[in-house]
């Protein structure tokens, strides 16, 4: 039974509006792609027959949790947001396919303890959690998911450095104010704020944390014009720089005349015959020792 939950101690960091409608579609879009190129929905350490719980952290509209609900009916699957209209539209969407038994959603600051009993997940999975976390609050969150996983458990990290690689101007530089963004709002790990340096950190957070057999798996997803991913990515970033405009407007980065222009040159560009893009990133895997 779903609970109303408090979160009026709670604040959203989220850089992108976490509770517009606009955001929920890119995310659920996004969250599509991006399971597509990573190949496979557990990490390939975990065997699905010796699982029973999974967390995902910071869910969104729940895409991720929805795919592990549906393709193991066997495993008890809760996401956590701290965004009450994406939980909300998870339960809505779990209702829909048919998984409230298994497809469990809670409102939940996961730059907090979290309201979870010790030993409690076999896999915690944790995806682009870049979006609200500051670079300080990274041990924390990973103590506390090493708390909540079982001995043996495993816990995935999943992060980019950058919105990608691309041949358009405007993008990149689009791009390079969200980095300076970034660092000026303690996101980012990068010294010059170049980008959000995030993917080196990931196994060193799992090791000082207690986590063991860690491993690293890269992703790409190639977006250039006329590649699979090409409209699919397009109309991502299309949603996503718009959302981003307030942030960098706020960070004092740029002038509301000047990303706007920016924004209709990237757009243009992408969509041109000789635009190439890719996307690097990052999965790092480490296991609870027994």
């Amino acid at each position: 039974m779903d609970t109303p939950e408090d979160t009026t101690k709670s604040e959203n960091r989220y850089v992108l509006d976490a509770e517009s409608a606009t955001e929920l579609v890119r995310i659920t879009k996004q969250d599509a792609i991006v399971t597509k190129y990573m190949g496979s929905l557990l990490p390939h350490q975990v065997n699905p027959e010796e699982i029973s719980t999974v967390l995902d952290v910071a869910c969104g509209p729940g895409s991720w949790v929805l795919d592990v609900a549906y393709e193991y009916p066997k495993v008890q699957v809760i996401g956590i947001d701290i965004s009450r209209n994406s939980i909300e539209y998870a339960r809505a969407r779990a209702r829909t396919q048919g998984l409230e038994n298994n497809a469990l959603f809670k409102v939940m600051d996961a730059s907090k303890q979290l309201d979870f009993p010790d030993n409690s997940f076999d896999l915690i999975n944790c995806r682009f959690l870049i979006g609200f976390m500051t670079a300080e609050a990274w041990p924390n969150l990973l103590q506390e998911c090493m708390r909540l996983s079982r001995p043996g458990g495993f816990i995935r990290l999943t992060e980019c450095d950058d919105m990608g690689t691309t041949s358009s101007p405007a993008f990149e530089k689009f791009t390079a104010m969200v980095y300076r963004g970034f660092r000026i709002s303690r996101r980012s790990f990068s010294p010059e704020g170049k980008s959000f340096s995030i993917t080196p950190m990931l196994g060193k957070f799992l090791k000082d944390a207690g986590y063991q057999q860690i491993e690293t798996l890269a992703h790409v997803i190639d977006y250039s014009t006329g590649a699979e991913a090409h409209m699919s990515m397009y109309e991502n970033w299309m949603a996503a720089l718009d959302l981003l405009r307030p942030f960098l407007i706020k960070m004092k980065v740029t002038t509301p005349e000047e990303i706007e222009e920016l924004y209709q040159q990237a757009l243009a560009e992408m969509m041109s015959n000789d635009f190439r893009a890719l996307w690097y990133f990052l999965s790092v895997v480490g296991q609870r020792p027994l």
